[in-house]
Parts: C-alpha cells; structure tokens; sequence
C-alpha cells in the first residue's frame, strides 16, 4: 500500500512540474531559469519512478502476471 502511495505522489509531482514549466513557458517574459527547473525536476522524478518502479519489480512488491 505504501508503494502505491509512493508511485501516485511521485506521478503528481511529475504533473505539477509539467504545468509548472509550461505556464512559465507561456509566460514567456525571463522566465527561462524557472521553466528550465520545473523541466529538470520533472526528468528527475521521472527517472526516480523508473527506478522505483524496477526495485520494486526486482523485490517482489510488484508481482508480474504471467497468462
């Protein structure tokens, strides 16, 4: 239950930093610092998940459903 919560939180931020770094983008007025590190923490986050995601593969907290 507490992967769960984990991947969902995570896959939150990973929004939020989306539509952070595009109403900077839409701003468009020097706002490209910000924008570049809404963008940065969302490829993070996202490799974090990915990472997470195949420790708890490898751990057995998912379990693969084999047809």
């Amino acid at each position: 239950m507490l992967f769960k919560v984990i991947v969902i939180s995570m896959l939150l931020l990973i929004g939020y930093s989306l539509f952070s770094a595009l109403f900077h983008m839409m701003k468009g007025t020097q706002h490209d610092d910000k924008m570049v590190k809404s963008l940065t923490w969302r490829v993070a986050l996202s490799i974090t998940l990915f990472l997470l995601l195949l420790l708890g593969l490898y751990t057995g907290v998912i379990v693969r459903v084999h047809t």
